[in-house]
């Protein structure tokens, strides 16, 4: 399974219009080589870096296995919105207060639905999908 983006390379510079720094819109990423086992996706960005733990700034799930690209500032049909670390459930680009950050995106292909609510956490959805995973590949980028 593969996640890519058009506007910036894996372990490289995270695109500036995509952080606080500029529009603060998710940018676009393309998905391929997905299992066809596959029920649905689930995708998360992580700060692994961040000062008080790792800080989530994008969380969502159940959406169709055969999407093969997210647009800048919009998600996936079906997806289903999970709560950021701010306690937000929308897209919330990097803005490191000091120093180089990593941000992951890690995508899941899962062999079911998940029955979680819009605004849960991502614990939750690490709980709601051990045992489910198909396969998983992560995306990297460096702000700041």
């Amino acid at each position: 399974m593969k996640l890519t983006s058009p506007i910036f390379l894996n372990n490289d510079g995270f695109p500036p219009q995509h952080t606080c720094d500029g529009k603060d819109t998710n940018p676009p990423l393309d998905i391929a080589d997905v299992p066809a086992k596959a029920k649905s996706l689930a995708l998360v960005l992580r700060d692994p870096d961040a000062v008080e733990g790792i800080f989530i700034h994008w969380i969502m799930w159940n959406f169709d296995p055969k999407t093969e690209h997210i647009k800048i500032d919009s998600v996936p049909d079906g997806a289903v919105l999970g709560k950021t670390t701010n306690n937000k459930t929308h897209y919330i680009g990097p803005c490191p207060p000091e120093g180089t950050h990593r941000y992951i995106f890690t995508l899941y292909a899962l062999d079911t639905k998940l029955y979680l609510n819009e605004g849960d956490t991502v614990a939750q959805l690490n709980a709601a999908i051990l045992g489910h995973i198909l396969s998983q590949t992560d995306l990297l980028a460096k702000y700041r």
